[in-house]
């Protein structure tokens, strides 16, 4: 299992409706962990599960900083954190990890959706720095719940931003147009935004350039069965069998592998695993293409065999 280490909350901000930011420190005032752009921790939150929350700070802070969005029919963690949480709590993070890293491109165009901002505040700082060319099209239902609009202001007509009442699709026509070749499209945000924008790539014949981070796993992603399978744990010795109507995940934790989990949809990356030997079929939305090729790690939470057994390394 990933280790969790003690935080301490500095200090807590509302950000826009809805939306507040976190800033923790190491308890022990050690350095905050490396990090790089589209990175997220682990929180432990008051019932000892754990969210996901990406970083959207500066990597080089002595301070990581999350922005939780109250979900009003969410699990409860971000109403802990809006209601429960104050400076000088001491909580518990388990990463960082990064599954949606900026790539090496000539220009970058970035979509947000509310508070799929997150995430890609410091790839803006990123690209900058680079010396990259790139634009932001931020969608929000109104201003007042879209955070970080003072953080955006500087960069001027880089940003481009969209207030969308509830209802009304975000306006995507022509907006990769000018994506020169070799150029990449960061997006996250709600189902619906990444949908379009997925059909507008495919239409233009550049999907393949497009990145996305998911609130949730998309709708009629589930890719059928392929049967039972066998899983040796090289590092404890045993072996189970995956009936074909169970996961991975919950056979293994059944039989005493410590795997930390939260979503189960396969689109936090939070069980991610080291795999030793044996094709996997991939199920998740969290690997890159090169990743999946590379077949040495897989989320056990939906992700299953492609033959007949896999030697994991637990």
């Amino acid at each position: 299992m990933a280790a969790q280490l003690p935080f301490v909350v500095r200090a807590l901000r509302l950000e826009a409706d809805d939306v507040m930011s976190v800033e923790l420190a190491p308890e022990d005032g050690r350095a905050v962990p490396a990090w790089t752009p589209g990175a997220h921790v682990d929180l432990v939150v008051g019932d000892g599960t754990t969210r996901q929350y990406s970083l959207c700070g500066d990597p080089g802070a002595t301070v990581l900083r999350i922005a939780v969005l109250r979900e009003q029919a969410g699990r409860g963690g971000s109403a802990w954190v809006h209601d429960r949480l104050r400076p000088g709590d001491r909580v518990r993070l388990g990463g960082p990890r990064n599954h949606f890293a900026l790539e090496p491109a000539p220009e970058y165009l970035f979509v947000a959706g509310g508070i799929g901002i997150t995430p890609l505040l410091p790839m803006l700082a990123q690209a900058r720095a680079r010396g990259v060319a790139w634009r932001l099209h931020y969608f929000g239902r109104a201003r007042q719940r879209m955070a970080f609009l003072g953080e955006l202001a500087p960069y001027g007509g880089r940003v481009r931003v969209h207030p969308s009442p509830e209802g009304s699709a975000p306006p995507l026509d022509g907006l990769v147009d000018g994506l020169p070749p070799g150029g990449l499209v960061y997006a996250c945000g709600p189902q619906r935004l990444l949908d379009g924008l997925r059909a507008a790539m495919a239409a233009a014949g550049r999907e393949d350039r497009l990145r996305t981070e998911h609130f949730a796993a998309p709708a009629g992603a589930d890719q059928g069965e392929r049967g039972a399978f066998t899983v040796r744990l090289e590092r404890s010795g045993i072996e189970v069998r995956v009936p074909a109507g169970r996961s991975a995940l919950d056979v293994l934790t059944e039989a005493g592998a410590e795997i930390l989990s939260d979503c189960h949809e396969g689109i936090c990356g939070s069980c991610e695993t080291r795999v030793l030997s044996g094709a996997v079929d991939h199920r998740d939305h969290v690997l890159t293409p090169q990743e999946r090729a590379a077949g040495d790690c897989m989320m056990p939470c939906v992700s299953r065999a492609a033959g007949d057994r896999l030697v994991l390394d637990l």
